[in-house]
């Protein structure tokens, strides 16, 4: 890989739930298989580290997630951010009471941002425990105590969104992925 490469995250929507079981070693070797470098997994559930070279991530969600299909046999969404986006995601302050105990946050990577209007009525989705906000091609769940609490997605209004696919992870996970790899 030339020196002009960029770090990258993929997110994968699945991985290690149900059947769907593989080893990091494994996952590791099947973006090696892409001739991506300095490829590493950061906890067992879908999160690969790599380098490539700069290209608009549309077209390495649509190479990755091809290539997995191959490889596993089956379909997993992909999500790839830039490290300075995954960066900014773990620094971003959405909700002034984030960062206090008791409260749970989560960010849903989506491949295209929302329209307007879709965006507007998930972030008016709130209960006396969950809020949600929408940046860009991420949304943000703030949750009051343990998110398997509330059965906030199950709501008719969130029913109602047809919200697209994405791959969530709690902003802690992310905090600890950026830590040890990106800072």
């Amino acid at each position: 890989m030339g020196k002009l490469s960029q770090r990258y995250v993929a997110f994968l929507r699945g991985i290690n739930l149900g059947k769907r079981r593989l080893s990091m070693s494994r996952l590791k070797a099947v973006f090696e298989e892409l001739e991506f470098d300095q490829v590493e997994t950061f906890i067992a559930s879908g999160n690969v580290l790599f380098r490539s070279e700069p290209t608009e991530v549309g077209r390495l969600e649509s190479r990755i997630a091809g290539h997995l299909a191959i490889s596993l046999g089956y379909t997993v969404d992909t999500f790839v951010r830039s490290a300075d986006e995954v960066v900014a995601i773990a620094r971003a302050k959405i909700f002034p009471e984030q960062d206090q105990d008791g409260i749970t946050m989560h960010v849903g990577f989506m491949h295209q941002p929302l329209a307007p209007a879709v965006a507007r009525k998930f972030a008016a989705v709130r209960t006396p425990a969950n809020e949600f906000q929408v940046k860009g091609c991420e949304y943000f769940w703030f949750c009051r105590g343990r998110t398997s609490d509330w059965k906030v997605w199950t709501l008719p209004e969130i029913k109602a969104l047809r919200l697209p696919s994405s791959s969530m992870r709690n902003l802690t996970s992310i905090r600890k992925l950026v830590a040890k790899h990106l800072s």
